[in-house]
């Protein structure tokens, strides 16, 4: 699974990076060392015309439910059932997005008990997208909720040896295809969701005060080992 992850860069090159038109922030951008499921991230939609990018509530609440709650047990889809599940189906199809992302945390068993934190990142430290899907919920009263949920894969050979699910980190030249709306044949989408290359990425460890989602400084991507 992906339960929690990093983003640090300057805003200027997010739109740089993912060549934002348009954006809508609800809260001004501040970096962040421990984004957690509930919480605003960062992403990037396609409209048909041009890239826009703002927050969405980590925990997808599918458009039906009756309570937002359900979104909480939604922070992840996994990438080989997407077409099964009646959460992710229509998203699947029609509502793709990008999670913006430069690390990601997992937690490796030590002895069978002992979970040592490590961050996971790309080798230049640049920013990536993690493959998403979005909704728009509705509440009693008319307001709409936005959320997301990454999807995840089976590990690289990296990732492996610390946990069973890897999220989907989109090669930049596959980003345009994900966030294509025009795009809808999951035969044209599946090829995506595969792990990245285990040679583009590192992996160390780090202290155990990124465990609490409290916690949320620079000292939390120091390197242990």
């Amino acid at each position: 699974m992906c339960g929690r992850f990093t983003l640090t860069a300057d805003f200027e090159q997010l739109i740089e990076r993912f060549e934002i038109e348009s954006f809508h922030l609800d809260d001004e951008y501040v970096p962040s060392y421990n984004i957690a499921p509930s919480q605003s991230v960062l992403a990037v939609i396609n409209n048909g015309h041009i890239n826009k990018m703002g927050y969405l509530k980590w925990g997808l609440i599918p458009s039906w439910a009756k309570e937002p709650s359900i979104g909480y047990k939604m922070i992840n889809a996994r990438g080989e059932s997407l077409m099964e599940k009646p959460s992710f189906k229509n998203a699947y199809r029609k509502k793709r997005c990008l999670v913006i992302a430069d690390s990601f945390y997992e937690w490796s068993r030590v002895g069978g008990k002992k979970k040592i934190p490590m961050r996971i990142k790309l080798k230049t430290d640049e920013v990536f997208a993690m493959a998403g899907l979005w909704e728009q919920w509705k509440t009693p009263i008319g307001d709409s909720v936005f959320s997301c949920t990454v999807i995840t894969t089976a590990p690289n050979q990296l990732v492996r040896n610390i946990h069973d699910r890897m999220p989907v980190i989109l090669r930049p030249e596959d980003e345009k295809v994900w966030l294509d709306p025009s795009i809808q044949d999951p035969h044209l989408l599946d090829p995506l969701l595969r792990p990245l290359d285990p040679e583009l990425m590192d992996a160390y460890e780090v202290g155990p005060a990124v465990n609490s989602p409290k916690n949320n400084s620079a000292e939390l991507i120091q390197r242990i080992c």
